[in-house]
């Protein structure tokens, strides 16, 4: 079996195989590289010792069986049989579910999460976005500090689990989609520095040397990045691919990383047949990311919207810190504007960030699938200081009027695991560090930052104490119980509609009408026929529709249909979704 490895730095590369050790080979048909052949078949442990140094992992590792600090083992992906038949399920249509594959369940692997798929076709989702799965430190942990980005965390069950995962979601007819970090790597077990320069000094990001995407020897950090990025979508199959903070992505050069990244991926698309897609997670609010690269754009085919989720978050709970301060001012016109222009901030000044912020969106070009609207991510629930869900603070009846602007509004909807049923178990930062030092720094950094917001020390939830990942698991006792099995059920009930209702997925966000008034706290919506009203005061409110004619789809208390007035007089702290036959 021939081996190759990148290390332009290095004098001599030896190659560690099964015990047996053999100096590798300059190749002389590309600078940098290195080969070298050893007798070697899936499982066989293997590692580069560069200079007569330790044996490190390989960069290109498929599997790390030990850890981020162990040898790499060879995978042979062909050794699994696919059985379902899958031709693919496109982005636009979908409705996404964010999980975490250490907190699905309390087992916390991919065969454990994978005999909980079921409950999510019957929910009415169509592709589960899995949090990172490549290697870290330890056991347990959100995935953001990962190594060895072709590789499957070896606790989650290893990249046969995946396999395994992806057979039976599209068994069930559901999409995989796998949020990958091409920002920066953790900082234990990452030991790319010594095989190359991917990473400079030439930039600098919030965790340091920028990943290098255009400095000197860039050209093969960037095809690392592709190369892994169109691994996870052919062998493992998946489907699409979530790309975590885009906007920290410095590269300067005239082909940007991620118009190579979407043009590759497309590529693949073709040659496979079935549908592939990329999801940006973006602080910009640049069209251009997602505009087609026909049209001059980046050619990502969706993005996060964090705007919606900031106007819907205000305007439930009246929360006003940080960014949500922008919004907060007036949450209801924050979301109209949102609903109708996909971006609050379209070069408006932001005073969270001190400046003007975005640029608009071209409705007429821009399709609304285009962006995802949800009301909690794990970013949003994990970053706050205890990890408390919207559940924790909101009335069934807001936590319903939220998932109905998320579920029947004009963007892609997605869910967060156990939102779908208002759970009461927190999602808090958890880390395993095997380094006490970088243990004992990150317990203290994270007490620090919330220390600066009136939070005492004994409030923030210790990251390393085992119980708090406990803590954040999923209570698969509650969707029986009420009031959980109500709020489920009002999720199965607006997802059918998205299916029966083609108003409901129509593209076009310059079709939707809105209407709200800010101090009585109600907003409505109108796609085609189809008609969404939210009341998040706590008296009925009485709402001018503009029709006399209309049929109840689905609603979270009693109403009657609009009266001979037009009035629809929808109780407090309830929705409706009506329609016009």
């Amino acid at each position: 079996m021939q081996f190759e490895v990148w290390a332009p730095q290095a004098e001599s590369v030896a190659l560690e195989c099964d015990g047996a050790t053999r100096a590798m080979e300059r190749d002389p048909r590309r600078a940098g590289w290195w080969r070298g052949e050893a007798d070697a078949a899936h499982g066989s442990r293997y590692g580069y010792a560069l200079d007569g140094g330790p044996v490190r992992p390989d960069p290109r590792s498929r599997r790390q069986p030990d850890g981020p600090d162990g040898l790499s083992a060879v995978v042979d992906h062909g050794r699994h049989t696919w059985r379902a038949r899958w031709s693919g399920r496109p982005l636009q249509g979908a409705v996404l579910y964010e999980l975490h594959v250490g907190t699905y369940t309390p087992e916390g692997t991919l065969d454990a999460a994978a005999e909980r798929l079921g409950h999510l076709a019957e929910l009415g989702v169509t592709h589960v976005e899995l949090m990172p799965l490549c290697p870290f430190p330890g056991r347990h942990g959100w995935g953001y500090e990962g190594v060895s980005l072709w590789a499957v965390h070896e606790p989650y069950g290893g990249p046969e689990a995946l396999q395994r995962f992806v057979d039976r979601a599209h068994s069930l007819g559901l999409g995989v989609v796998l949020d990958v970090v091409h920002n920066h790597l953790g900082p234990s077990g990452n030991y790319l520095p010594e095989f190359g320069p991917y990473f400079t000094d030439t930039h600098h990001t919030p965790w340091g040397s920028a990943v290098n995407l255009d400095a000197p020897g860039s050209d093969e950090v960037r095809a690392y990045l592709l190369g892994s990025a169109l691994a996870w979508l052919r062998d493992y199959r998946l489907d699409g691919l979530r790309l975590d903070a885009v906007h920290t992505l410095a590269d300067s050069r005239a082909y940007p990383f991620l118009e190579e990244l979407s043009t590759s991926v497309d590529a693949l698309s073709a040659e496979v047949g079935r549908p592939l897609f990329l999801v940006a997670e973006s602080d910009l609010n640049d069209p251009r990311v997602i505009t087609p690269r026909a049209e001059g754009g980046l050619g990502l085919h969706a993005q996060w919207s964090d705007d919606f989720h900031h106007a819907l978050h205000t305007a439930l709970t009246g929360e006003s810190q940080g960014y949500y301060a922008d919004f907060a001012r007036a949450p209801f016109a924050a979301l109209a504007k949102t609903l109708t222009g996909g971006f609050f901030h379209d070069g408006t000044y932001s005073g969270f960030r001190g400046r003007h912020h975005g640029r608009p969106l071209d409705r007429t070009r821009i399709a609304a699938h285009r962006l995802l609207g949800y009301t909690q991510t794990h970013d949003q629930v994990g970053n706050r200081a205890q990890g408390d869900r919207l559940s924790a603070a909101l009335s069934p009846g807001l936590l319903a009027c939220g998932a109905t602007l998320a579920l029947t509004g004009p963007f892609t909807p997605m869910l967060f695991m156990g939102e779908e049923w208002a759970a009461a178990t927190p999602w808090q930062f958890f880390t395993d560090h095997t380094d006490p030092h970088l243990a004992d720094a990150v317990r203290r950094g994270r007490r620090r930052e919330f220390a600066a917001h009136g939070w005492a020390e004994e409030e923030v939830p210790d990251p390393q104490d085992p119980a708090t990942r406990d803590r954040s698991c999923l209570d698969w006792s509650e969707p029986d119980r009420e009031p959980h099995a109500r709020v489920l059920a009002w999720y199965r009930r607006l997802l059918a509609l998205r299916q029966d209702q083609p108003d409901l997925t129509d593209p076009d966000l310059s079709d939707l009408k809105v209407a709200y008034d800010e101090s009585a706290r109600w907003l409505a919506f109108r796609r085609g026929d189809v008609c969404v009203a939210v009341n998040h005061a706590g008296e009925p409110a009485a709402i001018p529709l503009g029709t006399r004619r209309a049929v109840v789809l689905a609603a979270w208390e009693p109403v009657e249909p609009p009266g001979e007035d037009g009035l629809l007089r929808l109780p407090g702290e309830s929705c409706v979704v009506l329609v016009q036959p």
